[in-house]
């Protein structure tokens, strides 16, 4: 599902001398979809009589700067956060283009009202100065969402606040959830001070088209007598993408946890059909969709964590996380499938806060291995596929902090997937997950228990996916059992894994203890040359082989090649030397 979005606007100059208005909507890039839209109209101030066009200048400035910049902004940023900083360079620019007298020696006076709206996910965010103003429409109701800066007196109207006219910027901020159907308006005050909050909502749900909508606005306030410039802006909500990571973190904050559910107990449509695991923290559910009968997991919080802000913030971001890598491009995929089980999105009108995941079944790399040990076509089919999921998560600027052969699931459809995100870092991780020193002990790299230890990378979870190849293959770990304090553990290098399982080849082992050397510098970089290494044996294990089968007959060995070879050549030899000329 995509965001879908019909806009309209209209700007007329009405008994002005210029129009001073100015208004934009810039839609995102292909490769910034998740950033949203973002919309915004200003209206210039014209001091002096006729004014000398500084009023139009800051309103188009402030506009254009906003447009242009706002999907450059760091990914982390918090959509209220990246309106406050553009607009406050904006601000502290328009002010200080206003302390420096004009051409003329007369103040400058470069100020402007503006409201702006970012559409992100399924979430707007506003941002607002001045008597410009933003109204919802919705379900035939329509809602002033912002309130005017003015002082109105008998003797004085004017503006409190505006863009330039102060040093410091206070911009009213405000939020709230989209719905399909929705009709956003702005306007500025040259069509709300000529026409009544009744006379915009008849006109919005009357109108159908957002550009038929922003003219019978424009028209119907000069009708009116407007002696202003009159501007509206329309946004008509048409579908919405999936929830983004502002979205999720609010159902985190808002809605309540599941309880402790047991067996034939139903949530939103799922029913609960086994218990699958408790770690103390979350719990996982199997459950079926009574809709469409299929099996799902439920992760949710243990109801003595259920009102750990901290703990909800990091299961919405595991959820924003799977959404995100489902929407990965698919030629970095094993046929079309991730290598990260697929997480649902939350259903509309979902009373509680849990993930949806699909349901593989199947058993963890931990389950096999206490079976047995993998063989070498097996190793190299878990090493290729995890490294392949985690070329793809580190190119999304994520790193899995966790991998461990608990965290790795061979399912029935012989596919290997990457388990729990739970632990994750991204640009949008929460502060508390990045002061985490997350992870399993035995399985993270040397440099994060030095002093002072360096931050999880990428080569992390290549350190950690080689110590589980390590141990698929001889059973035991690189360095053994690690505990924080127990740097010493790595001061000499592991035991090679032909020594301790002879069936291994040598390729195999040089690859596998590169990849847990202790110098960070030998291993290898990225996942991508891992894999392609992995690639490589593979490629050449297999064409040997085949070669060796087409060469020999049924029945003939290789010594007895290798003798006919040798005694052609003494025959060879023998008539050299009888048939030399003497």
């Amino acid at each position: 599902m995509r965001f879908e979005l019909d806009t309209g606007l209209s700007s007329q100059q009405g008994k002005r001398p210029r129009n001073e208005d100015f208004a934009g909507v810039q839609a995102p890039a292909a490769h910034e979809v998740e950033r949203g839209w973002v919309a915004a109209l200003a209206d210039g101030v014209n001091g002096a009589e006729g004014g000398n066009g500084d009023g139009l200048m800051a309103a188009q400035t402030s506009v254009m700067s906003l447009l242009r910049d706002f999907h450059g902004v760091p990914a982390d940023w918090d959509t209220s956060v990246a309106l406050d900083r553009l607009l406050g360079h904006q601000n502290a620019w328009l002010a200080s283009h206003n302390r420096r007298p004009g051409p003329d020696g007369q103040p400058r006076e470069a100020l402007t009202t503006l409201t702006a709206v970012a559409l992100r996910g399924r979430r707007y965010a506003l941002a607002h100065i001045g008597d410009s103003r933003a109204w919802l429409l919705r379900d035939g109701q329509c809602l002033l969402l912002t309130q005017d800066h003015r002082m109105e007196r008998r003797d004085f109207a004017g503006l409190t606040r505006a863009l330039g006219l102060d040093e410091a910027l206070r911009l009213d901020h405000s939020a709230g959830e989209l719905k399909v159907g929705d009709r956003l308006l702005l306007t500025s005050d040259g069509v709300h001070d000529a026409l009544r909050s009744r006379q915009i909502a008849d006109l919005l749900r009357a109108t159908p088209g957002a550009q038929a909508a922003a003219d019978a606005l424009t028209t119907a306030a000069l009708a009116a007598g407007s002696a202003d410039n009159a501007t509206a802006l329309v946004l008509d909500i048409r579908d919405l993408a999936g929830p983004g990571f502002d979205d999720l973190a609010a159902l985190g904050r808002t809605l309540p946890s599941p309880g402790q559910l047991g067996v034939g107990a139903v949530l939103d449509g799922y029913q609960v059909t086994a218990l699958v695991a408790d770690n103390g923290v979350h719990r996982l559910l199997q459950a079926r969709e009574l809709a469409s009968g299929r099996l799902v997991a439920l992760k949710m919080l243990r109801p003595g964590r259920a009102d750990d802000p901290e703990e909800r913030a990091m299961l919405a971001h595991e959820i924003w996380l799977g959404l995100r890598l489902a929407e990965a491009p698919r030629h970095r995929r094993r046929g079309g499938d991730s290598g990260f089980v697929r997480v649902h999105p939350p259903a509309y009108g979902a009373t509680h806060f849990y993930a949806v995941f699909d349901w593989h079944g199947g058993q963890t790399l931990e389950q096999l291995l206490a079976k047995g040990l993998l063989d070498v076509a097996q190793a190299q089919a878990l090493g290729g596929a995890v490294a392949r999921s985690l070329s793809l998560l580190h190119a999304a600027g994520v790193i899995h902090r966790d991998i461990k052969p608990a965290n790795l699931h061979l399912g029935d459809d012989g596919q290997w997937r990457v388990l729990d995100l739970g632990v994750a870092l991204s640009p949008r991780a929460p502060a508390s997950m990045r002061e985490l020193h997350a992870g399993t002990p035995s399985y993270i790299n040397p440099e994060q228990w030095q002093d002072p230890p360096l931050p999880a990378d990428a080569g992390s979870d290549l350190f950690a996916l080689g110590v589980t190849l390590y141990q698929a293959l001889t059973g035991r770990l690189p360095y053994g059992e690690i505990e924080p304090y127990q740097l010493a553990r790595y001061r000499r290098e592991p035991a090679s894994v032909s020594r301790l399982q002879p069936s291994a080849p040598m390729p195999l082992d040089r690859l596998v203890m590169k990849a847990v050397a202790r110098d960070a510098r030998t291993r290898f970089e990225t996942a991508d040359e891992l894999l392609l290494a992995l690639e490589r044996l593979a490629a050449r294990d297999q064409p040997a082989a085949a070669r060796a089968a087409r060469a020999l007959p049924d029945g003939v060995s290789g010594w007895q090649v290798a003798l006919a070879i040798s005694a052609l050549l003494n025959l060879l030899l023998i008539a050299w030397l009888v048939f030399l000329p003497r």
